[in-house]
């Protein structure tokens, strides 16, 4: 983020014990974990709760990655697949809580989560994944044929998934946690010293004990450390006018969980995906843009796997998910600032892996405990 001479007006300072730039999935529940150690965490945020990314998704509650269990383990092996996984079945768990804790306040239920084939390549996929899940002791339900009746070949059940409206969620947790949230407070600087970081924002000058940036896709425009390690990439979704009849009663995802699709808490039919036949136009962009190529693919799978979807689309948007360089979230602080901790990177994943996540990056921040698979030093560098 860069701020004009003339926009920054030398603000007031102000002291903070712990503050959290990004006020979305990640900053919100660690201002919750934070509460628990005894801080009263402050946000700041750019815009406003829920505002990036994580209002703009498609409210699953999903256990795991954006890869099949059994690749996990090829290509991270083992125990780290088990961490990360548990780690997202902790999240999820996590959620739940704070959607009982705020009374109503919440919409969401616990509907399930279906992988689906789309061929029978696919389907031998699942079918191996499936077994990963149960080698784990995570439960999940192997369907063998198409469960939807929509000429899918397979599909995995994991039935503590859930739908959730993710802009209320963070809602929940910011009036759970107690802290105090400064919107429309960009960050354009960060210096370091021995005992605070000096944080210079829109609103204010802070000095704070310890810092932590949930910024996600928006973490190299920050700190130069982050150019290479996470990249900006753009996701489009459609919603319906209200259908007179639910048409799906599970969170569905398929095409390797390219594709996804759910009813909303309204009657609504929500569907969205479809950048992988656009990759080079979808990656590395900070543009909150409709991209009409992807759309006319999202009203093709619309037209040929849910015909009986006839109402019309009420609205299109697209959001900016921070991906990280080896598709895990990254944990660490920031080289040279110790008291400078960060929890980005979630892959599209942010309702999957980010209560736990930034739980860990806390534990990192204050106490200099290790974060497990998420802990950045897996990339080997030093800045």
């Amino acid at each position: 983020m860069t701020v004009s001479i003339w926009q920054s007006n030398e603000p007031p300072t102000r002291r903070a014990d712990l503050l959290i730039v990004g006020a979305g999935l990640a900053g919100t529940s660690a201002a919750l974990h934070a509460q628990a150690e005894g801080l009263r965490a402050v946000i700041v945020d750019q815009s406003d709760v829920a505002q990036g990314a994580s209002g703009r998704n498609a409210g699953f509650m999903i256990t795991g990655l954006d890869t099949f269990a059994h690749r996990a383990v090829e290509r991270y092996g083992e125990a780290k697949t088990w961490d990360l996984w548990h780690l997202s079945a902790d999240t999820i768990a996590f959620w739940w809580r704070v959607i009982e804790a705020a009374q109503g306040a919440v919409q969401a239920d616990r509907r399930g989560s279906m992988l689906l084939a789309e061929s029978e390549a696919e389907a031998e996929e699942l079918h191996c994944a499936v077994q990963q899940l149960h080698k784990m002791g995570l439960p999940a339900l192997w369907h063998a044929s198409d469960p939807l009746g929509r000429g899918y070949y397979a599909a995995v059940e994991q039935p503590n998934d859930g739908a959730v409206n993710p802009v209320q969620l963070c809602e929940a947790m910011l009036a759970q946690s107690g802290a105090e949230l400064i919107s429309g407070s960009e960050v354009y600087g960060l210096e370091a010293e021995d005992s605070c970081v000096t944080v210079h924002t829109r609103k204010f000058t802070f000095q704070a004990r310890y810092v932590l940036l949930c910024t996600n896709a928006y973490s190299p425009l920050l700190h130069p450390y982050f150019g290479g390690k996470v990249t900006p990439t753009r996701a489009q979704v459609l919603v319906t006018e209200p259908l007179p009849a639910p048409v799906i009663d599970t969170c569905g995802y398929s095409d390797y969980g390219y594709m996804y699709y759910r009813m909303t808490f309204d009657g609504r039919f929500l569907l969205g995906g479809a950048r992988h036949h656009y990759r080079e136009m979808e990656h590395d962009t900070t543009e909150d843009r409709l991209n009409p190529l992807v759309q006319a693919k999202l009203d093709e799978y619309l037209a040929r796997r849910f015909p009986d979807v006839t109402a019309p689309v009420a609205r299109r948007w697209a959001g900016i998910m921070g991906f990280s360089v080896d598709g895990l979230p990254m944990v660490g602080t920031l080289p040279n600032m110790k008291r400078v901790g960060f929890a980005v990177g979630f892959t599209g994943h942010g309702l999957s892996m980010s209560a736990m996540t930034t739980r860990r990056a806390l534990a990192k921040l204050l106490h200099g405990s290790h974060a497990g698979a998420v802990d950045v030093d897996r990339l080997d560098v030093s800045g």
